[in-house]
């Protein structure tokens, strides 16, 4: 009777020590150990969404069959250089580095433009292992980018790698998987970069503001001189335009209001105003009130100007 009881037990516990091998195995996939030091960012080009990378990447592992080169995917790249890998052994782990150039897509944040920040991402992943199989570990010590690196006009004010779960609703066609949903193992190299942009922002402004104040010369003449009067804001209001379409012609479309449409809407707004005045002015004269006419002159030009002013200093100040 006892026999058969030892064979039971036996065997219960074979099976648990095989299935907790089992969990032990998915519990703990292989891990790479990933890094990468930024050597430049140049091209960067708003209209077409886009900027080019040049960065140090490299790999630290035990799986013989994990190739970071051949497996290597960067899935928010327009293009990718073919790199030329060193791999070499260190400690009986497979240690591979490559150098890459990638074209990345950049979707601009243009709302506070000259004065806008910009985040910027690298998603590295591999081809072949899901997270149940490869995960990647970031080497925050050794990874970093160039101290002498310089974006024109831009400075780097942070930078970090950090590893995270990529979710994909497929499982690509595995005809061994009975589920839409699968996860690989991510790593990302983040940098925060800034505008030095008030150099920036009286070249491309100067030309709205020369328009205002042409438009402003005219509270300095007779309301009677009616084709002066009126002329200058028409021709300050299409230097104006002009000046919009120059800058939205090197900005990428966006459904959002930004920093450049808010500035000239105020310049068409005021210009606009300003030639009403001037219909009023010359109204009021042409019924003999030339002192009333005199003084909504005076003190329209006053308040224009001082309005002109702070609202375009409250909105610059806002977006720095």
């Amino acid at each position: 009777m006892k026999r058969p009881f030892i064979i039971l037990i036996t065997l219960f516990l074979s099976i648990q020590v095989f299935s907790q091998d089992g969990f032990d195995d998915e519990a703990h996939p292989d891990t790479v150990k990933i890094g990468a030091y930024i050597i430049s960012i140049h091209d960067i080009n708003f209209q077409d969404k886009e900027y080019t990378l040049r960065f140090w990447l490299w790999a630290l592992f035990d799986n013989v069959g994990f190739d970071l080169a051949k497996q290597l995917d960067i899935p928010n790249a327009k293009s990718i250089d073919e790199p030329q890998a060193i791999v070499d052994m260190v400690d009986g782990k497979t240690w591979q580095l490559m150098k890459l150039r990638a074209t990345m897509k950049q979707n601009w944040k243009v709302g506070n433009y000259p004065f806008d920040k910009q985040h910027l991402v690298v998603h590295v992943e591999n081809t072949i292992f899901d997270k149940s199989q490869l995960v990647f570990v970031p080497d925050d010590l050794g990874s970093g980018y160039d101290r002498e690196l310089t974006l024109d006009g831009w400075s780097i004010s942070n930078f970090e790698v950090t590893t995270k779960d990529k979710e994909y609703t497929t499982v690509f066609g595995d005809p061994e998987s009975d589920f839409l949903h699968s996860e690989y193992s991510s790593f990302d190299i983040v940098m925060g970069i800034e505008r030095d942009g008030w150099g920036l922002f009286w070249k491309l402004f100067s030309g709205m503001y020369i328009a205002f104040l042409i438009s402003m010369v005219s509270f300095g003449l007779a309301p009677r001189e009616v084709e002066p009067r009126f002329g200058l804001p028409v021709g300050g209001l299409f230097a104006a335009v002009g000046n919009k379409y120059i800058i939205d012609s090197i900005l990428p479309e966006s459904n959002t209001f930004t920093l450049v449409d808010s500035l000239h809407a105020i310049t068409f707004l005021v210009i606009f105003v300003i030639l009403v005045i001037s219909a009023v002015a010359l109204y009021t004269i042409n019924k003999g009130k030339a002192e009333r006419s005199r003084k909504i002159n005076l003190y329209a030009a006053w308040t224009v100007a001082i309005l002109f002013l702070s609202i375009n200093l409250a909105l610059v100040l806002a977006a720095i």
